[in-house]
């Protein structure tokens, strides 16, 4: 049985309850789903002086890093073959962790997006 996804009255309860819970203005990043670009959920915000939304701009991938991760593996793997799903599964965990220890790494990826950040840094280093 397929999960219904959240309404704008879910949203609304959500909402309410995390500024509750928090006692302080909120800030959501919203994507496009139709739920948060609908009149009621315009007029849900409009309604929330502690409520700031900010909509995501299109999907791009060259702006998330976490897509070049993915690339930067998948070249990793190309050529590669594996008998069985664990020794695929083995192999990618072993070269994401490799990954984590390239310090410069995450750095570049970000860099490619052209997003102003700052770098990621190890401060015990």
């Amino acid at each position: 049985m397929p999960v219904a996804g959240f309404t704008e009255t879910d949203y609304a309860r959500l909402l309410d309850a995390a500024h509750q819970q928090l006692r302080g203005p909120l800030v959501v990043v919203w994507d496009k789903l139709n739920a948060h670009v609908s009149r009621a959920m315009a007029e849900l915000i409009a309604a929330r002086d502690w409520l700031t939304a900010c909509q995501l701009p299109p999907y791009a991938h060259e702006l998330n890093p976490v897509e070049q991760v993915w690339s930067h593996l998948k070249r990793s793997l190309a050529s590669l073959a594996k008998r069985s799903l664990p020794e695929l599964t083995a192999l990618v965990k072993t070269r994401l962790r490799r990954m984590q220890y390239q310090l410069a790494l995450p750095n570049g990826l970000l860099a490619s997006t052209r997003l102003n950040r700052p770098p990621f840094c190890n401060p015990r280093h």
